[in-house]
């Protein structure tokens, strides 16, 4: 449960809403490709610029989402798509 000023949207409402969000490691559904990937990067083989962030598994991310509704400070109903996490799983 969250403030819907402290979602970081630019809205100005004292609403509390529920945020669902993805966690969780992925490491049994690492494939071919991450495992090399993390090899290469233990041996130095691969060096990313320091803005860089490379990851070598996948990682726990939406791939659903709902739509959270609330009233603002104006009592305007304001809809956000695409907010909370509906449904997770591991991406990458």
């Amino acid at each position: 449960m969250v403030k819907v000023r402290d979602l970081g949207l630019g809205f100005n409402s004292d609403e509390i809403v529920l945020f669902k969000y993805c966690s969780g490691s992925c490491h049994r559904a690492r494939s071919n490709y991450d495992l090399t990937l993390g090899s290469l990067l233990r041996q130095q083989l691969i060096t990313p610029a320091p803005q860089e962030r490379v990851l070598s598994h996948p990682c726990c991310r939406p791939t659903r989402y709902e739509a959270v509704s609330f009233m603002d400070v104006q009592n305007t109903w304001q809809t956000v798509e695409k907010l909370s996490a509906a449904e997770c799983s591991c991406i990458g």
